[in-house]
């Protein structure tokens, strides 16, 4: 039976200060594996470092399956579903219903990421969390309950199989680009205008309203926990997760969750655009080289994401102009893993093809 984290008695996640010591004692890379698989490459038939960043990445796939020579046998996308209070401000085109339609769309083959699971030979599940109901506004309250956070953070945990060669992230929800663009002004500074974007099919307008819906809710959370950590502090120093309790959604809180059971088991992932990039950033403010495991699979069209990469020093693997969510991009770039790991695990040494190395 899968094992989890939150369900094991020794470390029960049942608190902000248990989920923060979680997120702190990570695991790290096997240093091992990672030079096995370096000392490969360098007899490989090939010029020293030729293949650029294929080599990088499959130096960092097995050195986090633990493996001298990595796999993609078992790859398995997560797409967690939720809906936001904040929708209630106007700040999408679309109504809040869409996200059950489209919940619906997954599971019966018809979304683009069907198509692209298929294609990278991937298993798809999707997880509406908390039966979809929605979150608060933030603009008026904490989005989560303190309870609920924990429990969207324990649902994508929980979701995450143990038996997983590489994790792919994404989500769904109407108005979570509004989330993701609070969160990541809340952690890295910036009002509502830095972090804005066009979302599901903003005008100008529409983004310019969103940007003001993103400063009141900054106004209003600022003003709360400057109570308690000091009126003189930036938004940016408050504890990462009351800002992803507060600012967040459900959706959100359980891609951070599968992204620390991920790390917790051993498993590679790749995260999808802006608004999964924002969510998992708190791990990243919590704990130094906690997305070690992670690699960003392509930057979005969202305006904030280039900037939300280069805030966490992650370097995408593509860039198609996707906006779409879904773990779209992660599923655009299993094929790219796959390459170089059929690259490593199949070419010939210099010995093995009697090919003379150089002098």
């Amino acid at each position: 039976m899968k094992t989890s984290i939150l369900h094991d008695p020794k470390r029960s996640i049942d608190s902000l200060s248990a989920l923060r010591a979680a997120c702190t004692a990570l695991p790290g890379v096997d240093a091992a594996a990672k030079q096995q698989i370096a000392d490969r490459e360098a007899e490989l038939t090939k010029p020293a470092g030729s293949l650029g960043r294929l080599e990088e990445l499959t130096r960092w796939l097995g050195g986090w399956q633990k493996r001298a020579r990595p796999q993609l046998e078992q790859v398995h996308i997560l797409i967690f579903a939720g809906n936001h209070g904040v929708v209630r401000q106007g700040v999408s085109p679309w109504p809040q219903d869409v996200t059950a339609q489209m919940v619906q769309n997954f599971e019966s083959g018809g979304a683009a990421i069907n198509q692209l699971a298929r294609v990278a030979d991937a298993r798809l599940r999707v997880v509406p969390v908390l039966g979809l109901a929605s979150t608060a506004d933030f603009t008026t309250a904490p989005a989560m309950t303190e309870a609920a956070f924990l429990e969207a953070v324990q649902t994508g945990y929980d979701a995450v199989p143990r038996a997983c060669d590489l994790l792919c992230l994404g989500e769904m929800g109407i108005g979570n680009t509004t989330a993701a663009s609070a969160l990541a002004a809340a952690l890295f500074g910036g009002t509502g205008a830095d972090w804005a974007g066009r979302g599901t099919g903003l005008d100008a307008p529409g983004v310019a309203h969103k940007a003001r819906v993103i400063d009141a809710a900054l106004a209003f959370h600022k003003a709360e926990m400057a109570a308690t950590q000091g009126a003189a502090e930036a938004v940016a120093e408050f504890d990462p997760l009351e800002i992803a309790r507060r600012l967040g959604g459900y959706e959100l809180a359980a891609l951070l969750g599968a992204t620390l059971a991920a790390r917790h088991y051993g498993i590679p992932v790749l995260l999808d655009g802006f608004v999964c990039t924002a969510a998992v950033a708190p791990l990243a403010r919590l704990a130094a080289g906690g997305l070690d495991h992670t690699r960003l699979s392509h930057c979005s069209a969202e305006a904030g994401h280039a900037r939300l990469a280069e805030k966490l020093g992650l370097m995408p693997l593509l860039d198609l102009g996707l906006r779409l969510g879904e773990a779209s991009g992660a599923a655009l770039a299993v094929p790219l893993l796959r390459a170089a790991v059929s690259c490593h695990n199949g070419m010939a040494t210099f010995a093995q093809a009697a090919v003379s190395g150089r002098t």
